[in-house]
């Protein structure tokens, strides 16, 4: 009996939850997108010490390289100077140094070939996820889009109404907008004929003339001709046939 029972509330919990889930689409995109960060949180802070693996190691190689120059060098001085012995101490030396820069070389390569794998597969799945939730929200759009045409036409079919009911209505809008237009289309006229135009031309034009005859004062005071300086003025046509 309390296994039915137990079932019984199982189901009645299911069925409450799907009916929550299908109300609210956007929580469940929302909760989705929060555990998607979370998990990526936690994905990138495993790179990042993998990352910090392989740049420890690139420091290792970096020193042991030097490291065995500096050997080498060394060997090659206390051979030329007869220090047999401690040339033969240092090329030993050199010897398992390099065993050790070839065995950080190859982990070096395995950590960062991983980690660029690693890496790559972050980036699809991010890829794939954000594409994913792009055709969620544009599946969910269009079930709104739908939803409100579904709205709208069950309203329409419960109300009755022709559109001569909003005749009366309608003509006033129309008045008082045809009103408003007028007004704001008499102010524009007014405003247009008012401005005289032959004067704002005169002032361009003296504006413009100050303007250069400004412009030669300060190349002239710079020792600078201007073109108009040094050519010659052209001749006036007197009115009346050409002599």
């Amino acid at each position: 009996m309390f296994a039915r029972v137990g079932r019984l509330v199982r189901g009645f919990l299911s069925l409450f939850i799907s009916g929550i889930e299908e109300a609210n689409p956007e929580a469940l995109m929302a909760a989705a997108r929060d555990d998607f960060r979370a998990k990526m949180a936690q994905y990138n802070m495993a790179l990042a010490r993998m990352a910090g693996v392989a740049e420890r190691l690139k420091g290792q190689v970096k020193g042991k390289t030097a490291k065995a120059q500096d050997l080498e060098r060394r060997i090659l001085a206390n051979h030329s100077a007869g220090n047999m012995e401690l040339a033969g101490a240092l090329a030993r030396e050199l010897q398992e140094l390099k065993a050790d820069l070839t065995t950080d070389t190859e982990e070096l390569k395995e950590t960062e070939e991983a980690y660029q794998n690693n890496l790559r597969q972050a980036k699809v799945v991010q890829r794939e996820f954000e594409d994913k939730v792009r055709r969620l929200e544009k599946q969910l759009s269009q079930v709104k889009i739908k939803e409100a045409q579904a709205e709208a036409a069950s309203a329409l079919s419960s109300v009755a109404f022709k559109a001569g009911d909003l005749g009366d209505t309608m003509k006033t809008v129309e008045e008082v907008l045809q009103k408003r237009y007028e007004e704001s289309a008499g102010k524009a006229r007014l405003a247009k004929d008012m401005v005289d135009m032959e004067a704002v031309t005169e002032k361009e034009n003296e504006r413009k003339a100050l303007e250069q005859v400004a412009l030669a004062e300060f190349l002239a005071s710079q020792g600078i001709q201007t073109p108009a300086a040094t050519e010659q003025p052209a001749a006036t046509k007197e009115i009346g046939p050409e002599r």
